[in-house]
């Protein structure tokens, strides 16, 4: 779904609904009970970015695609600070808002309780495959 221009999010609870769905019917079509599957396979889409409760599983807001593009302008303010190189020293990786470091910034700065949450220990944080 897209919010608005630049901004593309995924509802993390249909997900689950949904691997659910196809869960059940891959062990259906090969004939398996539940007891019987042993592993799965999960791909995930990269740095698309969810905060979760640590204690209930719940997601905080909608997952932050790896498309997404709403985080540029802190971007642009990261790097006109002179951040790029120690970023890159760091990381590995440029600022751009593909990746999810300013995606959890967003997310903390625009859900209510998110930044109290976090500073108690009571989020965590990862992609689609680590939420599952």
């Amino acid at each position: 779904m897209s919010p608005e221009p630049g901004s593309v999010e995924h509802d993390p609870e249909e997900i689950w609904r949904v691997s659910l769905r196809v869960m059940g019917q891959a062990l259906a079509a090969a004939g398996l009970g539940r007891g019987e599957l042993r592993a799965i396979g999960i791909t995930n889409q990269r740095e698309t970015t969810l905060l979760w409760n640590r204690r209930s599983g719940e997601p905080i807001a909608n997952a932050i695609v790896w498309q997404d593009r709403r985080t540029e302008p802190l971007c642009r303010q990261l790097r006109a600070a002179g951040l790029g190189d120690a970023v890159r020293r760091s990381t590995g990786l440029v600022i751009d808002p593909y990746f999810s470091g300013t995606k959890i910034r967003w997310l903390l700065d625009h859900v209510p309780g998110a930044h109290l949450a976090a500073a108690q220990g009571e989020l965590a944080f990862g992609t689609i495959d680590s939420w599952l």
